[in-house]
């Protein structure tokens, strides 16, 4: 059956003027990814892919002979991207692999739309669309998109050998778009279950950019109780455990928080932060979320939204859900300022002697429920 899209990023002057430059010369112009699955079920679009037959070289002179801009940004690797009315296009060289080391692949450009498929990674990915819309389905992915089937392109196992990222990815695409109804495809399960040792051949960085993305989904629970049979939670997190998480999700939806990942991760459990490359600030919000302290405390030295956190994941653990008083109760200790300045105790005080005295009078204004006032606290 033909099947066609009309989307509003297709139909732009902008996607239509790069189509024009690569088809006028007699070059294959295809979207391709995540703009035309994400399209197909009606999800929302960030990235513009195009695969042509035009090298690199090729693509970039015709384009600025055109007037566009055009930036080399991997072009060793058959990708330049084009700018035009400040919308970035992504044009790749068809492409097959030569070689691959379960890390990277050494790659050589192809001429037909088959292979440039065959080498990415789930059928649902190899979806193309030309510029009028009309949907190249090389490899049969249509019917798994409609079932929503997260299945690797041909042989699991040889998938998974070319990159052991996919295996994450697989349980990544799994709580984005798959089905949880009907569990993640088997046959990719056991592939990635027989190569889930492949995972210590990546690094920190790359696995720790796939796990965000699968704790961000709408509820990753299926997915990460799948990918902990497997193996592979232990092996990335050790001690972590993916029990609490479906519960979590559930208090995430009736409390009206938006998921996010790091406080998924901080419920998973164990010291995440020693085996992932974290940035600063995500190091720092799993600190604040798991600091020993109490909720009322934590809430004032840290804020409402680390506080909810707090409460959301201790909540999860006990399989309830969030107290509104409590809520409610956190929301005022955020909002309290010590009444205490330095200037109040000086000149009596100064040096360590001054820090000490402020510090003392703060943790007797915590325990007071915040209730002391400034002349309690010098009186």
């Amino acid at each position: 059956m033909t099947r066609r899209i009309a989307p509003d990023w297709l139909l732009d002057k902008a996607a239509q003027k790069v189509c024009s430059v690569l088809t006028t010369a007699g070059h294959q112009a295809l979207f391709v990814g995540g703009c035309v699955r994400n399209t197909l079920l009606d999800a929302a679009v960030s990235d513009l892919d195009l695969a042509t037959d035009a090298h690199p070289q090729t693509v970039m002179s015709l384009a600025e002979a055109a007037g566009l801009k055009v930036i080399p940004t991997g072009i060793d690797h058959g990708t330049v991207t084009i700018l035009a009315q400040n919308t970035p296009f992504e044009v790749t060289t068809f492409r097959k692999d030569v070689a691959t080391d379960g890390r990277r692949a050494t790659v050589a450009f192809a001429d037909n739309i088959a292979d440039d498929a065959r080498r990415r990674d789930f059928t649902m990915n190899a979806l193309y669309a030309d510029p009028g819309g009309l949907i190249h389905d090389p490899l049969g992915g249509l019917p798994d998109l409609e079932n929503r089937r997260i299945r690797f392109i041909e042989d699991p196992e040889t998938r998974i050998r070319e990159d052991y990222l996919r295996i994450l990815r697989f349980f990544r695409f799994y709580a984005w778009y798959g089905c949880a109804d009907d569990g993640p495809d088997q046959a990719g399960l056991a592939a990635c279950a027989a190569h889930i040792d492949g995972l210590q051949a990546l690094s920190a960085e790359r696995i720790t950019a796939e796990l965000l993305k699968l704790l961000a989904a709408p509820n990753p629970g299926p997915a990460v109780a799948s990918f902990a049979s497997t193996g592979g939670l232990h092996q990335i997190l050790p001690g972590t455990s993916a029990r609490a998480l479906p519960v979590l999700v559930h208090v995430e939806q009736t409390a009206g928080m938006k998921p996010d990942p790091i406080r998924r991760l901080a419920a998973l459990g164990g010291a995440p932060a020693d085996t992932l490359r974290l940035s600063k600030a995500q190091k720092t919000q799993l600190e604040m979320i798991g600091a020993d302290m109490p909720h009322a405390q934590a809430a004032y030295r840290f804020g409402a939204t680390v506080a909810h956190d707090r409460l959301a994941i201790e909540a999860a653990a006990l399989g309830q859900e969030i107290d509104p008083n409590t809520a409610q109760h956190v929301d005022f200790c955020a909002g309290q300022v010590f009444p205490l300045k330095a200037a109040d105790l000086m000149p009596n005080l100064s040096g360590a002697g001054l820090g000490k005295a402020l510090k003392a009078a703060e943790a007797r204004w915590i325990a007071s429920g915040f209730t002391m006032t400034k002349e309690d606290l010098l009186g």
